[in-house]
């Protein structure tokens, strides 16, 4: 068992890192290997609504770390998104990477378990928290639970280490992610394996 996870921040070793290294060093200690992929400090296109990506299996802009990413989440079991708050939400490279990624790979990840985590030096974290787990809501995904919301700070990776509760709760998601791992693997082969797909339909508010 895999979980990926993205460093959505331009700052390679920065808090979100921190953050994610966390939860990678307790997966390790449960048995599960992870992997932290930086998104990188360069410009990171926006989604344009194209729908090229339906055709072409990949986003059709191939000049940013995002297809990269798109093919590494086709071959994980789970997922951590994470990223620094910028201006009371989530940094925008994260937030474009994110559209790209769920409209040309969301299949792939469907039915998974995923949780978003952001850092801050001090506020909008719940937010940009907030915009995060829309991704995965919309996308048939699980929503990894934690003890509280998935938050650290610092204004450095050494002063997130000090958050002792930011600490805890990065743990337990490992913890609870490694849980919902095995009851999934556990359930293959079996009716539970997926629930019933309703098949969606979408309306329009003008007709």
């Amino acid at each position: 068992m895999k979980v990926l996870m993205i460093n959505g921040s331009p700052h390679e070793h920065g808090t979100t890192n921190a953050a994610l290294q966390i939860i990678a060093d307790e997966l390790k200690v449960q048995g599960v290997e992870s992997e932290i992929l930086w998104l990188g400090g360069g410009a990171v296109r926006g989604c344009i609504g194209c729908g090229g990506c339906k055709k072409a299996g990949k986003c059709v802009f191939d000049d940013d770390p995002v297809n990269a990413i798109g093919e590494k989440l086709k071959g994980a079991d789970g997922y951590i998104f994470g990223a620094p708050v910028h201006y009371a939400s989530p940094c925008g490279a994260m937030v474009s990477a994110m559209d790209r990624l769920f409209y040309a790979f969301g299949q792939y990840m469907q039915f998974k378990p995923a949780a978003s985590v952001v850092a801050a030096r001090r506020a909008g974290t719940t937010a940009s928290y907030d915009v995060l787990n829309k991704y995965i809501g919309i996308n048939n995904m699980i929503t990894v639970p934690s003890t509280y919301w998935n938050m650290v700070h610092g204004n450095n990776a050494e002063e997130v280490l000090q958050d002792e509760e930011g600490v805890t709760i990065m743990r337990a998601i490992a913890s609870n992610m490694v849980w919902l791992l095995k009851l999934l693997d556990n359930a293959k082969g079996t009716e539970l394996e997926k629930p019933v797909i309703i098949p969606k339909v979408k309306t329009n508010f003008i007709r």
